[in-house]
């Protein structure tokens, strides 16, 4: 008779989370800007919303994109992967989109918003910033990622 061994499985090695090694400087790096451009644009709404509302507001909703990246990179997991990838690549377009805007029709901001002239006044970390994090977040694509 033939002997039966049990088979034994061995687990596929998990991969680092999305909030671990350089994750955790995406974690900081969104949760400084989050607290900035919320601050920032807390205070404009609040006392010079009629001086240049297109500004104010766009700088509102980068605040709440960058709270909303944080957010997910601190939660982990893939469903949180998943959505901080999107708001990243939406991030990406919006400074991509705001900072050409304020270059072709200066007019159109009498001041300035976090993603203008592609984040210059933040020595460009808002559109360095998304790509680092649409590159951390790719490589972390990978059951097991997170958590």
């Amino acid at each position: 008779m033939a002997e039966q061994t049990p088979s034994k499985t061995v687990p596929a090695p998990r991969r680092a989370g999305i909030n671990t090694g350089p994750g955790k400087l995406l974690v900081t790096l969104y949760g400084i800007f989050t607290v900035g451009a919320a601050s920032r644009s807390v205070v404009q709404l609040s006392t010079r919303f009629h001086e240049a509302p297109l500004a104010y507001i766009l700088s509102a909703v980068a605040a709440v994109v960058y709270a909303f990246i944080t957010l997910s990179l601190v939660r982990g997991g893939e469903g949180a992967r998943k959505a901080a990838l999107t708001c990243c690549a939406l991030e990406l377009l919006g400074v991509l989109a705001v900072g050409t805007w304020t270059l072709a029709e200066p007019s159109a901001f009498p001041d300035a918003t976090v993603w203008s002239d592609y984040g210059m006044g933040y020595l460009f970390i808002p559109v360095a910033l998304p790509v680092t994090g649409l590159w951390w977040l790719r490589s972390r694509n990978s059951g097991g990622a997170g958590a």
